[in-house]
């Protein structure tokens, strides 16, 4: 037996104890399902994005934030909400705060996220950064965000690595000044998908908010890019966890749901549940991945491996 099928029948189990034999339907492929009217109750604020559950709710953007809040997910994340209009950012807001929703991050990108720009220190480069900061924040106040993904770019060859986290903590500092007055946090997100990434481990995450010094400077722990940068992931989150401010999940390889690569997601997800408790802290956990499985049957595999890996 592989370990998909072990874990999905592992999901029904722990669903038929939890709910009992007339709560779970069995399907004719082995998928169980509940028909409780009660959503699940996760232990960890998980957040989906939006068509992820695109083949059982359908397209419509408010169905599929009903879907998820149905199924026990209370937190939202849209990486492109920036892109959004105005009439449905202030909608998603509205709809979330309707369903006791909350909303995780969007990205800060004014077109320079995936070029080299703030790591050379040069004012066109600073200037579009902070541009795009001032016009999240009011993003932010419709859609009830806190935290926004930021990404300094890739790397300037030409000039020592020190004297590109000094202009990178500049930028950072001056974002900040931004976002403090109204309580909005941006968190940095180092990344493992090109080597010309400035920005690609803990440590160094760690070291640029110490230096920017700012409760409105977080680091983004991405558990997929973590797991192909560094590895040891429970000893690094632990080293800079007083600078944690929100964290995101794919199991690796593949970028899909929990259950389908080989990180351990029931073992991470309880170290982070025990240390926010015993620190009185409260994350998001942005679903930033795909699907294994295709159609509604995956999406409902894809609940179970959420529903399995929570419960520890």
């Amino acid at each position: 037996m592989n370990r998909r099928n072990f874990l999905t029948k592992a999901v029904g189990t722990v669903a038929a104890t939890s709910l009992g034999a007339a709560d779970v339907l069995a399907g004719p492929s082995g998928i169980t399902s509940q028909i409780s009217n009660a959503p699940h109750k996760y232990k960890l604020l998980y957040a989906p994005h939006f068509g992820m559950f695109e083949n059982s709710a359908g397209k419509d953007l408010f169905d599929q934030l009903k879907f998820m809040a149905d199924n026990g997910f209370m937190a939202l994340e849209d990486n492109g909400m920036m892109g959004r209009t105005v009439e449905t950012q202030k909608k998603l807001g509205e709809t979330m705060a309707k369903l006791g929703m909350k909303m995780g991050v969007f990205v800060i990108d004014g077109g320079d996220n995936w070029k080299i720009s703030l790591t050379t220190g040069k004012a066109e480069f600073k200037e579009k950064f902070l541009k795009t900061c001032r016009e999240a924040v009011e993003v932010a106040k419709r859609t009830n965000a806190k935290w926004m993904t930021i990404v300094p770019g890739f790397f300037e060859r030409r000039l020592p690595e020190g004297i590109q986290t000094a202009n990178v903590i500049d930028a950072f500092r001056r974002a900040s000044d931004i976002f403090e007055p109204h309580n909005l946090t941006m968190v940095m997100e180092p990344l493992s998908d090109t080597p010309e990434l400035f920005l690609r481990h803990s440590d160094q995450s760690y070291l640029i908010c110490k230096a920017v010094n700012s409760s409105a400077c977080k680091i983004l722990f991405d558990m997929w890019h973590m797991q192909r940068n560094e590895g040891q992931m429970t000893r690094n989150m632990d080293l800079v966890w007083d600078e944690i401010g929100y964290f995101q999940i794919g199991d690796d390889p593949g970028r899909n749901e929990p259950t389908t690569g080989e990180v351990n997601y029931k073992f991470l997800f309880k170290h982070i549940y025990d240390k926010a408790k015993a620190n009185n802290q409260e994350f998001i956990l942005g679903m930033e991945h795909g699907n294994f499985f295709k159609g509604k049957e995956g999406e409902q595999k894809l609940i179970e491996a959420y529903q399995w890996s929570d419960n520890f």
